[in-house]
């Protein structure tokens, strides 16, 4: 039968963190994946990691559960150390995948079940379990139909209940609403935090849409295997402070240079466009028309996002990011392939 967890976030007044990391990295050959990251998260807190893929969230998640023994550094979750007491880490945290891992040829009550044999659950009180978890993610009426008929945001949902079968205290989710559709993402969220308010779940999950970002206590943005900046969102942007500004024009170097020359001001190209940050960015769009001295096509301001705090962190947009980290990984296969065939 399954025993319950050291760390209890609900009935201990001043409980102990349930995820401490100190140092933690990972190497892969001369690859870091993961560089010295440390911090906490609070018993029946959301953390979020935010970064582009390859910043190291995935490889993080997979050492603080045990999927991944880190290169060096310490990490303890619900209390136990996650290299000396992987059985009990493994008893008390659930983890739904990026990809999906339900067979798609059992029934959602059929999944839950073998779950729940899986790890122990007592047999009288699983049926109830079951149906507690189904009927929070909206299944239970569809409880008996195969999985491979389910749409892609049913089967993410009953990922999430298959999750908390067990009822862990800390729920890891890698990217648990990637390629759905903003509805379905909106829906899943309601799930999360219900399970949060009603059974006080620790969840750390992993996202690189900077609207789900909005919905954690924390966020701890990573980018090339670092953290670096960790706060919740309303900080986050309260230190950006300036608005964006976001200029169109033909050419862009020499509307970057007049932008420093005249104005002080740091600009990059993003996303296809001049970017800046600027204080009351609406009255000095005037003063860019008749200052600037370079032809303009089109100019947008807006206050700041956690698209303008993940720019300041680390000087490009979240595509680009992406569009970077995915060229590097296509480098090192290239140099991978080149190496095994010398």
């Amino acid at each position: 039968m399954l025993t319950m967890p050291t760390v209890t976030c609900s009935l201990d007044p001043l409980p102990p963190p349930a995820i401490e990391v100190e140092g933690l990295a990972k190497s892969y050959g001369d690859v870091e994946a993961v560089r010295a990251v440390s911090f906490t998260v609070a018993c029946g807190e959301v953390f979020g990691f935010l970064g582009p893929n390859g910043a190291g969230k995935t490889t993080t998640i997979n050492m603080l559960c045990t999927l991944a023994r880190p290169t060096s550094g310490t990490a303890r979750v619900s209390g136990f150390d996650v290299v000396g007491e992987r059985d009990d880490v493994r008893r008390h945290i659930g983890l739904v995948f990026q990809d999906p891992t339900l067979d798609g040829y059992l029934t959602a009550e059929q999944n839950l079940r073998f779950h729940a044999e899986l790890y122990g659950i007592d047999a009288g009180g699983a049926p109830a379990r079951m149906r507690q978890m189904l009927e929070m993610v909206d299944l239970w009426h569809r409880r008996d139909e195969k999985v491979q008929t389910y749409s892609g945001g049913m089967r993410r949902r009953l990922e999430i209940a298959r999750g908390l079968m067990h009822s862990p205290r800390v729920l890891f989710l890698d990217e648990p609403t990637i390629g759905l559709d903003p509805q379905t993402r909106s829906a899943i969220w309601q799930y999360i935090r219900a399970l949060q308010e009603t059974e006080g779940t620790t969840i750390l999950m992993t996202t690189h849409y900077m609207d789900e970002a909005e919905f954690c206590d924390r966020i701890a943005i990573m980018d090339r295997g670092e953290i670096v900046v960790l706060d919740t969102p309303e900080a986050l942007k309260a230190n950006v402070g300036a608005d964006r500004v976001v200029l169109g024009t033909a050419d862009e170097a020499a509307a970057i240079a007049a932008l420093r020359d005249r104005f002080g001001i740091e600009a990059v190209v993003a996303e296809g466009a001049v970017t800046f940050h600027v204080a009351s960015g609406e009255a000095f769009v005037p003063r860019v028309f008749a200052e600037l001295g370079v032809d303009i096509t089109s100019v947008a301001v807006s206050r700041p996002t956690m698209d303008d705090v993940f720019m300041r962190y680390t000087g490009s947009t979240m595509r680009d990011a992406e569009t970077a980290s995915a060229a590097a990984r296509n480098r090192q296969m290239a140099r991978v392939v080149l190496k095994a065939g010398r």
